[in-house]
């Protein structure tokens, strides 16, 4: 009895799951657009040593079936031939697909948030994409949003996709962390329609607004120094009043963020760090993920080994193994909605081993961020 009731708390985080989180809505799949007087669009690609991703994504850009589209890619001083390979991609269906070359890093502004600037110059287009370079699209996708977008009648559309993972520790990593932003933000779309500003969050891989809405706002102008501009523009919407929506479309869009162990590390490092150190609720909350990630995820696998080898007791041995057996059912749940596979599950431990240290890491260095060859040095 002892040991069941020891285990309620990790109960509790399944009823939470099941009762209190609420999936996001899916993307409409009608378009009801005027082909004739459909809206200009102008898809803006900031790109900084892409070139493992840049051709995938322009190419699936240009298959399109919106009418009147064109791609401006906004070559943030790449050292690895990404202008070059942007260059050599046809465009398509798209009305024209530019490779601007980036100027110089203006004094107070950050790189990603400087390139969307300059690709929203280099546009007249009455609606503006901003898209990450590891994203690939759908030829409906450009059509689904515009119509959503319309229909609520919204200033910005925040559309979160498919998360590839294909290596071990993809799996095992990045569940772990978008677990933790479920905790924090439990139903997306309310925090995105709630009055409070602080709760705009937004996934900068792919979001939408009228030309119109993003000058009112100022641009990426208002938030040249955050890190997390995706975050951060959500906010400032929310901050002038305006409308926000978010959607779903996994079966549209699809992204890769990391391919590997050190990239996982220093990517979310760098997320960590620099979100923590500006004061972004969605990463400043980090901090309990580290104390909860040892508690519920590391300790009970460490009393299990513990009491299999004669320590603890029997009350340890039932506790630990009902645990680890309810924390093993928790990940497979969590990596089947992700669409991994699910007995990856069993390796939880090593995974939140790696996510307690990329936040002993975040923590130790502080506001030294060094990313794609360019250091950061931000405070508060």
């Amino acid at each position: 009895m002892t040991s069941i009731l020891l285990a309620l708390p990790w109960a509790g985080i399944i009823a939470f799951l099941l009762l209190i989180v609420k999936p996001v809505r899916q993307l409409t799949n009608i378009t009801s657009l005027d082909l004739e007087r459909a809206p200009s669009v102008g898809v803006i690609i900031p790109a900084r040593n892409e070139s493992e991703n840049i051709e995938e994504c322009l190419a699936s850009l240009t298959k399109s079936r919106y009418p009147n589209f064109e791609i401006i890619i906004v070559d943030d001083r790449s050292e690895d031939g990404t202008a070059e390979l942007a260059r050599t991609v046809p465009p398509g269906n798209a009305k024209r697909l530019v490779v601007i070359d980036g100027e110089a890093l203006p004094e107070g502004w950050l790189g990603k948030p400087w390139a969307c600037q300059q690709g929203a110059r280099a546009t007249s287009a009455e609606l503006l994409v901003f898209a990450d370079a590891d994203t690939t699209h759908g030829d409906r996708l450009l059509s689904r949003s515009i119509t959503e977008l319309q229909n609520e009648d919204a200033d910005l559309l925040n559309v979160l996709g498919f998360q590839v993972m294909e290596s071990f520790w993809e799996r095992l990593v990045q569940p772990q962390i978008f677990l933790a932003v479920v905790f924090r933000h439990p139903d997306l779309e309310r925090s995105a329609r709630s009055s409070q500003w602080q709760d705009g969050v937004a996934n900068g891989q792919f979001m939408l607004m009228p030309r119109t809405s993003y000058e009112a706002i100022g641009g990426h102008e208002s938030v040249r120094d955050r890190v997390l501009e995706d975050l951060a523009l959500a906010q400032t919407v929310k901050r002038h009043g305006r409308t926000f929506v978010i959607r779903m479309a996994m079966d549209d869009l699809t992204t890769r963020m990391y391919h590997s162990l050190g990239g996982l590390i220093a990517g979310w490092s760098r997320l960590i760090q620099m979100g923590s150190t500006q004061g972004q609720p969605l990463v400043s909350s980090f901090g309990v993920v580290t104390v909860a990630t040892f508690c519920f995820w590391i300790v009970p696998p460490l009393m299990l080994l513990s009491a299999l080898l004669g320590s603890g007791g029997e009350t340890l041995l039932i506790w630990s193994a009902l645990v680890c057996s309810l924390s093993v059912g928790i990940h497979a749940a969590f990596l089947h909605f992700l669409g991994a596979p699910a007995y990856y599950a069993v390796f939880y431990p090593l995974g939140s081993f790696v996510v307690l240290y990329i936040m002993i890491r975040s923590k130790v260095r502080a506001s030294d961020v060094e990313w794609k060859g360019r250091r950061y040095t931000v405070s508060n």
